[in-house]
C-alpha cells in the first residue's frame, strides 16, 4: 500500500452562493444573548488576563450613543467581567487618570487575582480620564502584573495614538511578547483612525495577538468580550515536556503517552520511538498558535514516520495545512505504522523509527512560536486465531435526520477537555477564530454521523468592506487520526451570517479498515472514542452582531453495537451489555468511563442516520459553492476554506 502524498496543492477560491436551503433550530434568544460566565468551561490555573484602559483625557470626550468614552468603557469592562470564567485570573491598569499632565501616569486598579467581579467593576467606575497616553510604559508595567507562568494576555483598549515619545508602544509589545510562547498583546481601537489604528495594529501583530476594531460603544462591549473569552478558552494544552532533536540523529526519545514540545517557522523537530512488529502505532501532532494570529493558505504541519534504519524506508507521511488566511486556528495531523497483513513490509520490522514534525510558514505570517502536543498511542494485534470482520468502506442510505429540542453545552477547548456526547440535538456557541471540542464514544461496527448548523446570524449594519468568514469541522478516530468524510458531507463552507451546514459521517469501525487503501474507511478502524471538531472562522469578529455565534449539533451514533472486531460478532445487547444512549453529557462520561449505573463500556447504538435541515444525508445542497483546498485521498488536510 503505497502511502507517499504528491506536494501539496492548493485551490482558488471560486466564490459562494448564499445559503438558501438549510433551516436551524436555533432560537431567537440564543442568536441575540452574549456569552455568560457559565458558557465557559472551568478555567485552570494556566492563563491570566490584564485589561489596560485608555485614560486619557480624550477618553471625556463624546461616543455619538450620548454618553462619553470613558462611561462606554466602563459598561463594556463591566460585561468582560460577567463574561469570564469563575475565578480567571483576572486584573485592570490604566493610564492617563491620575493628572492632568505626565507619561509616568499609569496605575494598577484591580490586581491580577482570581475573578472578583464586583472589584472590577468598582475599580473602573472610580477611573476619570484627564491626562496623557503613556502607552508604552502602561504595556511594560502590565507584563509585570501578570503572573509569572502559564498563558498570560494583555488586552490593551485605546481610543487614540500615544503621545509620550520613545520607546514605540509597538517595540516595547515586540519585547514583551518575544516569541509568543507565554504573553499575547491583543488591541482594540475605540472610534481611532489613521495613525492611531496603525498603532494598535502594529501592537497587536508585534504582540502575537489581534486587533479589534470598535467603531461604536455596542461593538466596544462586543469586541472586549470576545478578545477576553479567547484568553481564558485557549486551548488547555496537557503533557510531558520534550524537546524534539534538530536532527535524525538527535531524535528525542518517546513511548506511549502524550508531550508538550514547541516549533518555530521552518523548523523540524526529530522524535524516536522503539516499535515491536506486531502493534499499530497513531503518533500525532497538534498545533496550538495564537488564534487569529496572521498565517498563508500553506503554513501548518507536515509529519512523516520513517524506519531510522540505512534505508530510511517512509512508512507514513501527513500535511495539515490552514487552507485559509484570516487566521490561525488548532491543526492536527496524524502518521501510523500499521503491520501489513502479510507481515512482509518494510515497516513491519521490530525497532527504531523517526517522526519528524515540520512547520511550513510563509514569510509573512506571525513568527511566533507555536506549542506542539504530541500523541503516541498503539494498539496491540487481535489475539492469535482471530478472524476479523472484513473491511467496511460503504457509508450507506441515510434515513431519517435527528430530531428534538436541543440540549445546551459548552464544547472543549481541544482534546484534552472535549465534552462527551451521544445521539442527540445539541446547542452550543462559538467565538471568532475559536474551535469547539466534543467526543462521543462508537463502537464495532457502529458509525458516526454529525452536522453542525450554524445560525442565521444578525450582521452588522455596515460590515467591514467585503468581509466574510467560513465555518469549519472535522473528526477524529482513536489515536487522534484525521477521519475522512464518507457521507457526501461539506466539511468546510463560507459564512455571511446567513443559515449554513457543515458535516461528516464514516464508515463502520471495522478492524481491517486500517489495511484499506482510502481515506473514508482507514481511520475507522478501532471502536473508542472519536471527536469532533468545529470552528468559526477569525473574520466573524468583522461581521456578526452578537459576541458569539449559535451553532446546532446533530449527532447520531448508528448500527447495532457488537462485542468486537472479530467475524460474526453478535450484537452487545445480546451479551448483557449496554444498549441505548445516554441522555446528557455527564451520562455520556459515565458511558464512556465506564462508571457504576452507567452500563460499562457498552457504548451508544441507534437507528438512524442524521441529516441536515433538507432532508439529505449531510450532503446539504443547495447551501452554495466554494473551491476548497485541495484534499487528496493520500492523507493531505487542511484547516479551513
Amino acid at each position: 500500500m503505497d502511502r507517499r502524498p504528491p506536494p501539496w496543492r492548493a485551490a482558488a477560491v471560486l466564490g459562494a452562493a448564499r445559503a438558501a436551503a438549510v433551516t436551524v433550530a436555533l432560537t431567537a434568544g440564543l442568536a441575540a444573548a452574549p456569552p455568560t460566565a457559565s458558557a465557559a468551561p472551568p478555567a485552570g490555573p494556566d492563563g491570566s488576563l490584564i485589561m489596560v484602559l485608555d485614560s486619557s483625557g480624550s477618553m471625556a470626550g463624546p461616543d455619538g450613543s450620548g454618553h462619553t468614552r470613558i462611561v462606554s468603557a466602563r459598561t463594556a469592562v463591566g460585561s468582560v467581567a460577567d463574561s469570564l470564567p469563575d475565578g480567571y485570573p483576572t486584573g485592570l491598569r490604566v493610564y492617563g487618570a491620575g493628572k492632568p499632565h505626565g507619561c509616568d501616569d499609569t496605575s494598577l486598579v484591580q490586581p491580577v487575582t482570581a475573578l472578583d467581579r464586583g472589584a472590577v467593576k468598582r475599580a473602573v467606575a472610580a477611573v476619570r480620564p484627564r491626562g496623557d497616553t503613556p502607552t508604552a510604559l502602561a504595556l511594560t508595567k502590565a507584563a509585570g502584573d501578570l503572573p509569572p507562568g502559564g498563558r498570560r494576555t494583555i488586552l490593551l483598549v485605546s481610543d487614540g495614538e500615544s503621545n509620550c515619545g520613545a520607546p514605540r508602544p509597538c517595540e516595547v509589545a515586540a519585547r514583551l511578547a518575544g516569541d509568543g510562547l507565554d504573553v499575547r498583546i491583543d488591541t482594540v481601537g475605540f472610534q481611532v483612525e489613521g495613525a492611531a489604528r496603525e498603532e494598535l495594529e502594529c501592537m497587536a501583530r508585534a504582540g502575537h495577538g489581534a486587533y479589534y476594531d470598535a467603531p461604536d460603544a455596542a461593538a466596544l462591549g462586543r469586541q472586549l468580550v470576545r478578545a477576553s473569552q479567547l484568553s481564558a478558552d485557549a486551548y488547555r494544552l496537557r503533557g510531558t515536556r520534550v524537546t524534539g532533536g534538530p536532527g535524525p540523529g538527535k531524535a528525542a526519545p518517546i513511548r506511549p503517552g502524550q508531550y508538550l514540545d514547541t516549533i518555530g517557522p521552518g523548523e523540524t523537530r526529530w522524535y524516536a520511538a522503539t516499535l515491536d512488529a506486531a502493534a499499530t502505532a497513531d503518533l500525532s501532532a497538534t498545533a496550538v498558535p495564537q488564534p487569529g494570529v496572521r498565517v498563508e493558505y500553506g503554513d501548518g504541519l507536515e509529519l512523516k514516520l520513517a524506519s531510522a534504519g540505512t534505508s530510511g524506508y517512509t512508512c507514513d507521511t501527513r500535511s495539515t495545512h490552514f487552507g485559509q488566511d484570516e487566521g490561525a486556528m488548532t491543526l492536527t495531523g496524524a502518521v501510523s505504522r500499521v503491520p501489513s497483513h502479510g507481515h512482509d513490509g518494510e515497516c513491519d520490522q521490530a525497532g527504531r523509527y523517526l517522526l519528524s514534525v515540520h512547520r511550513t510558514s510563509a514569510v509573512t505570517s506571525d513568527q511566533g512560536r507555536w506549542p506542539i502536543e504530541l500523541r503516541y498511542d498503539t494498539e496491540a494485534p487481535l489475539p492469535d486465531g482471530t478472524v476479523p470482520a472484513a473491511a467496511r468502506t460503504d457509508y450507506g442510505t441515510a434515513p431519517a435526520p435527528v430530531t428534538g429540542t436541543p440540549e445546551d453545552v459548552t464544547g472543549g477547548t481541544g482534546f484534552n477537555d472535549a465534552v462527551p456526547l451521544t445521539t442527540g440535538v445539541w446547542r452550543d456557541r462559538l467565538l471568532p477564530a475559536q474551535t469547539r471540542y466534543y467526543r462521543v464514544r462508537v463502537g464495532w461496527g457502529q458509525q458516526l454521523t454529525y452536522a453542525a448548523q450554524f445560525a442565521n446570524e444578525p450582521v452588522l449594519d455596515a460590515p467591514s468592506a467585503g468581509a466574510t468568514t467560513f465555518v469549519t469541522t472535522s473528526a477524529y478516530a482513536p489515536g487522534r487520526l484525521p477521519v475522512e468524510d464518507a457521507s457526501g458531507a461539506r466539511e468546510n463552507r463560507l459564512y455571511d451570517g446567513s443559515p449554513v451546514s457543515v458535516g461528516l459521517g464514516t464508515v463502520p469501525v471495522t478492524w481491517t479498515n486500517r489495511w484499506v487503501n482510502g481515506e473514508p474507511a482507514h481511520a475507522a478502524h478501532s471502536a473508542g472514542d472519536y471527536w469532533i471538531a468545529v470552528g468559526l472562522g477569525p473574520n466573524a469578529a468583522r461581521l456578526a452582531r452578537n459576541a458569539a455565534v449559535g451553532v446546532i449539533l446533530r449527532v447520531q451514533v448508528t448500527g447495532e453495537e457488537l462485542t468486537g472486531p472479530q467475524y460474526h460478532a453478535p450484537p452487545l445487547a445480546r451479551q448483557g451489555g449496554h444498549h441505548g444512549a445516554a441522555s446528557s453529557p455527564s451520562a455520556a462520561a459515565a458511558a464512556a468511563d465506564g462508571s457504576p449505573g452507567s452500563g460499562g463500556r457498552g457504548g451508544i447504538t441507534g437507528t438512524d442516520l442524521i441529516a441536515a435541515g433538507t432532508g439529505g444525508a449531510v450532503a446539504l445542497t443547495g447551501v452554495g459553492a466554494v473551491a476548497l483546498v485541495h484534499r487528496t485521498r493520500n492523507r493531505t488536510t487542511r484547516g479551513g476554506v
